[in-house]
């Protein structure tokens, strides 16, 4: 019974979720991951990119209603993209597979994250919660 109320979308107008979620994740693996388990929790529309010009590029075109950061993307991290988010007031997570050893920025510190690989349970927590 707890394995069908896990499967059933948790999200299916977008009521107690967002509706628009961007992914920043470089690995299209662990991407493609995410946005399957977006769309089986109800979330309507699910964007991925891979780096921050992608990123800040997809969030000038439509501001997402949440969003899920990879932290160390290649070469680069999700830093300039969390601050462009956060003077838009959009509810944000990090996710990482380095653990608490991860260096987030000191604005950022106290931000949620997913340890990476997260549970569908952690995920579907993270989108809940809006990142609060």
């Amino acid at each position: 019974m707890l394995q069908d109320a896990i499967m059933a979308p948790a999200l299916p107008d977008g009521s107690d979720g967002p509706a628009d979620v961007l992914i920043v994740e470089d690995d299209p693996i662990i991407a493609i991951d995410f946005e399957d388990r977006l769309h089986g929790f109800g979330v309507k529309s699910v964007r991925t990119v891979g780096s921050v010009a992608q990123a800040l590029a997809a969030i000038a075109a439509r501001p997402p209603d949440f969003a899920l950061l990879d932290v160390e993307l290649n070469r680069e991290n999700s830093f300039a993209i969390a601050e462009r988010l956060a003077a838009l007031k959009i509810p944000f997570i990090f996710v990482t597979g380095y653990g608490a050893e991860t260096r987030i920025a000191s604005d950022f510190v106290n931000r949620p994250r997913l340890q990476k690989p997260c549970s569908s349970e952690a995920l579907e927590a993270a989108l809940r919660s809006r990142g609060a």
